[in-house]
């Protein structure tokens, strides 16, 4: 005893003893500061026992794939059923291979870790941090103490991992963890992962997948397959080594998956990328006015974001990628044609007129006028250069350009907008708002208004029939002055006609006639096509003057596309809509949607199949006849084609028994059309993009209930009214007398 004594009073004993004391019992009074609160509020078992985790809204197809998501965190959560085994074989292979073992610390694992990490400076000892100490930094999080921040952020983890585990089984945890734990590009959870990095549910992930998703637990960023395949799929290995290690594989197995290499799928679910990101938007605003009026159960308002509601629309993810697919075919080329049609003498150029206008209308330009700059000065601030990323049919590219580079970039760039609807209901099945909404925000299916040219003349006619003019009336293509309308003469501009022949409405129609459309108006009365729109659905005032009968009318494409939808729904317009229930993340309904349409008839059923049997003959010999000829399509097709004054809108309506579509091509800018006629007409611009769409739905068995589809057959009615000879010629005395009349005033009302 007393050579211990002596012992202990020497200096280099005693010392390192002491500060061992105090070292120890700072520790343990750190540890029950940290037990008491005092660096904050640790989570009680009641707040554990009641976990809330922020969830993504989830929005799904009709057939209930997944198309995107609203979120802060990309969260989905799943049961513990939904976890293929060898998913939770490869994370406790890996992250903790005595997860059932320990109570939520692991002391054999830390003294592991203490000795070889710490003092024999060996690596492959691992981390010692168990799934439920990790579980509860998920949940958490960790704050910045200063000094001894890792310290007290240990102790508030192995606290809130012991109270996890009396009251959670170790399935529960596995499910918690699994739901939570972060996986590369800003992902929570592994069902979100797995369908951003392999398009597929959690259930469905392979022995290899589910290992190389466990694998980038280790540094998110570093071990990213986006980033990396080859780093991915060395760190997958690592994982699938680890299984058999632990006897979760057979040496065979592990060297199978070893060879292979590894295939990602991506898609983000980023609001500006992935399918139908328009259409998604469209979703987003909708949803948050619906939600103003649904209440929690508690009466707190439901946030898109953190809540993990399921909105169910009408979108078919099929489709919407063959009319995706269609579109970016199409304009591709149509792009190439439109500049290479300019030349040298582009309006895009920024010498132009057209270019100094768009420029002087850009918010930054008004901006720094407001500040007093001179021109000269705005010019050089907007000829600075930067990096700036660029939309191209190609690729997407970096380039330096200054504002005015970029305005000179995008002004060329022709856009477009694609609708296609069940016309029964109303149903939204494919919606392209732009070429790319990441570059171009602007909406061309719900926010634009634009000249419908052409496709008004349907309406002009059913107004015609419907107030009693007979299907075989018979009108000359002669040119009039109308001399109370600023002696203003409509003409068939690109048509070369016998003035001497006269059309009846099927020929006039189905060949857009301009002059005819106007006679047919004047005939009808402004007045009652106005009022045979609007019953159609259209809520835009209408012009009250003859060019309303050559489309000058600015409607939205959504409300067009719900008015054709008539000819096809017995004579009823529908209204265009997506949402059709949206539920809790418990799967309860707390919203439903119906189509909405009128209970009365917009016209006729008389009407309706006369309208139809002329625009079939749009199809078979009219303007659209390319269909028949150059893309071979045989559907049961109806249509119109149209074009607006200086070829500024491109517009094709499709109309076939289950499904109608229109598209319009055009530039953003309205004081750039196409250079030509036959290069912007809409038979051009427009029309090919639903043939493209509709040769992808051809090829595709699973769409033959809109493909093979047969429209109604009309009543022998209307086809004795339409048995008659399309065209006729004038006699002596109707040619004398009409070359008289070459003025009159336009009396339609």
């Amino acid at each position: 005893m007393e050579k211990l004594r002596m012992l202990l009073n020497k200096k280099w004993i005693k010392w390192p003893i002491i500060l061992l004391v105090i070292g120890v019992f700072f520790v343990i009074l750190l540890y029950g500061f940290t037990y008491l609160g005092l660096f904050g509020k640790l989570p009680t078992k009641q707040d554990l026992s009641s976990l809330k985790q922020t969830e993504a809204t989830q929005v799904l197809d009709r057939n209930q794939k997944l198309i995107g998501k609203y979120y802060v965190y990309d969260r989905q959560p799943l049961k513990y059923e939904d976890f293929p085994q060898h998913l939770i074989d490869a994370l406790i292979a890996t992250e903790d291979v005595r997860f059932y073992e320990h109570n939520g610390v692991d002391n054999r694992s830390l003294l592991r870790v203490f000795f070889k990490n710490i003092l024999l400076q060996d690596e492959s000892a691992g981390g010692g941090s168990t799934i439920t100490l990790q579980l509860a930094k998920n949940l958490y999080g960790r704050q910045d103490y200063m000094l001894f921040g890792i310290l007290i952020n240990k102790f508030k983890e192995s606290i809130t991992a012991r109270r996890i585990e009396t009251i959670y089984s170790k399935k529960e945890i596995l499910t918690l963890y699994l739901n939570t734990v972060p996986f590369p590009d800003n992902t929570y959870g592994i069902e979100s992962a797995a369908q951003k990095f392999f398009n597929k549910s959690a259930r469905e992930l392979t022995v290899s997948e589910a290992a190389t998703l466990v694998g980038t637990l280790k540094a998110n960023h570093y071990y990213n397959p986006r980033i990396s395949v080859r780093r991915s799929e060395l760190r997958r290995n690592v994982v699938i080594n680890q299984m058999l290690k632990y006897n979760f594989i057979d040496e065979e197995q592990a060297e199978t998956i070893k060879q292979d290499s590894l295939i990602l799928d991506y898609h983000s679910f980023n609001h500006d990328m992935g399918l139908a990101p328009y259409f998604r938007m469209q979703v987003k605003k909708e949803l948050v006015e619906m939600l103003k009026a649904i209440k929690k159960p508690n009466g707190e308002s439901y946030d898109i974001y953190r809540d993990g509601l399921i909105v169910h629309t009408t979108l078919d993810a099929t489709m919407q990628t063959y009319a995706e697919e269609a579109m970016k075919e199409h304009l591709t080329n149509l792009q190439k044609a439109y500049e290479k049609s300019y030349g040298n003498q582009a309006p895009w150029k920024t010498l132009s007129a057209t270019f100094n206008k768009a420029m002087q209308n850009l918010s930054v330009y008004k901006r720094l006028k407001r500040n007093g700059l001179s021109d000269n000065d705005i010019l050089d601030s907007l000829s600075k250069p930067r990096d700036m990323e660029l939309f191209s049919w190609e690729e997407t590219k970096t380039a330096k350009l200054s504002v005015k580079d970029s305005l000179a970039y995008y002004l060329k760039f022709l856009n477009t907008g694609m609708l296609s609807i069940e016309p029964s209901t109303g149903a939204i099945r494919t919606y392209i708002g732009g070429i790319d909404y990441r570059f171009f925000k602007y909406d061309h299916v719900s926010q634009s208004e634009r000249q419908v040219g052409s496709t008004f003349k349907p309406i002009v006619y059913t107004a015609a029939i419907e107030n009693g003019m007979k299907p075989c009336s018979y009108y000359d293509v002669k040119a009039i002055t109308y001399t109370n309308y600023d002696n203003w003469t409509p003409t068939n501009s690109g048509q070369e006609v016998d003035e001497n022949i006269n059309y009846n409405l099927e020929k006039a129609l189905s060949h857009s006639i301009n002059t005819i459309a106007v006679k047919v108006l004047n005939d009808t009365g402004i007045s009652a096509t106005i009022n045979q729109a609007q019953s159609m659905g259209i809520t835009k005032d209408l012009p009250e003057e003859p060019s309303l009968a050559l489309g000058v009318a600015e409607i939205k494409l959504k409300e067009l596309t719900g008015a054709y939808a008539s000819y096809v729904n017995q004579s009823k317009a529908v209204k265009p809509y997506a949402i059709t229930k949206i539920t809790d993340n418990n799967g309860k309904v707390i919203a439903e949607f119906k189509p909405e349409f009128s209970e009365h008839k917009a016209y006729s059923d008389y009407t309706r199949q006369v309208l139809l049997e002329m625009m079939k003959a749009t199809i078979n010999q009219g303007t659209a006849s390319r269909l028949r000829t150059t893309y071979n399509l045989k559907n049961a097709m109806a249509g119109k084609t149209g074009t607006t004054q200086d070829n500024k809108d491109g517009w094709f309506v499709g109309i076939t028994p289950n499904l109608v579509t229109v598209t319009w091509v055009g530039n953003d800018n309205y004081n750039i059309g196409f250079k030509t006629t036959g290069l912007g007409q809409g038979a051009n611009s427009a029309l090919p993009m639903f043939a493209k769409f509709y040769q992808k739905l051809n090829a595709d068995s699973k769409f033959n209930n809109i493909t093979h589809i047969q429209f109604e057959k009309p009543s022998q009615k209307v086809l004795d009214d339409l048995d008659c000879k399309l065209e006729k010629e004038d006699n002596f005395f109707q040619r004398l007398f009409k070359s008289k009349k070459k003025k009159k005033e336009f009396k339609g009302n």
